[in-house]
């Protein structure tokens, strides 16, 4: 699972790993059942309070994307397929700023997809 949280950014860390959570659940990257990292080990792996890691897991279960097992750990709740519209918008929102990024650069297409293309290949 591949969290990345930006402590400079003016979403909370909390919010900014609910997020990236409920879109790898939304998407099938996760999928019903897979097993969250405990929060303390998410918390070492991110360098977080457990606290913070703590706080994003019970949002989660609180939208009904995870539940928690107690000592058996945190899973993946089945997510209704309504999610897929929430998806497509949230990726024209990325795609969106990814452009406007690129444009505030100045950099051109090809060299924008170059970029784009690099970052997919380098995420597992």
């Amino acid at each position: 699972m591949i969290i990345e949280v930006d402590s400079s950014s003016a979403i909370p860390v909390y919010e900014q790993i609910r997020v990236q959570v409920t879109r790898m659940a939304t998407s099938g990257v996760l999928s019903e059942g897979t097993r969250l990292p405990t929060i303390r080990q998410l918390a070492n792996d991110l360098g977080l309070a457990k606290g913070t890691v703590a706080k994003a897991y019970s949002l989660l279960e609180s939208h009904k994307v995870v539940r928690s097992s107690g000592p058996r750990g945190t899973f993946v709740e089945a997510l209704p397929d309504s999610h897929a519209a929430d998806r497509a918008e949230e990726l024209r929102e990325a795609a969106e700023s990814y452009v406007v990024a690129a444009r505030q650069l100045g950099v051109d297409l090809p060299t924008a997809i170059e970029n784009l293309q690099t970052e997919w290949d380098a995420l597992p």
